[in-house]
């Protein structure tokens, strides 16, 4: 019932839940976001042995063995806002205030252009 308007993202699930258990083994869980990752990482941490949080590039984020999911989840959250309000600092020739590094006033970008020749 979306009437023709289907997402423009799609998520490939990349994230990855482990849960170590010395009596049923190890359990992995594809997670589509930090978020469901960390629901299921506080869902299931008194009930195993230990509980990983693994990223895109396989490396492991947590792990509850060395810290606490409320902690890290502190961490991250501090992190990822930090990260989303972090401008390159660009100082615009022509003082254009919405002319930042990665994204340049149109001034700057023939200047980019004219430069390549």
């Amino acid at each position: 019932m979306t009437h023709g308007l289907e997402p423009t993202e799609e998520y490939d699930g990349s994230i990855t839940v482990r849960l170590l258990d010395d009596d049923d083994g190890m359990k992995e869980f594809d997670c589509s976001s930090y978020e469901r990752a960390i629901e299921l990482v506080r869902a299931n941490q008194h009930s195993v042995t230990a509980a990983k949080i693994i990223d895109r590039d396989d490396d492991v984020v947590f792990t509850s063995v060395e810290m606490d999911i409320d902690d890290w989840e502190s961490a991250w959250k501090r992190e990822k806002r930090r990260l989303s309000v972090h401008v390159e600092a660009y100082d615009c020739p022509y003082d254009s205030v919405s002319c930042f590094a990665d994204d340049l006033c149109v001034q700057c970008q023939i200047d980019a252009v004219r430069e390549q020749y």
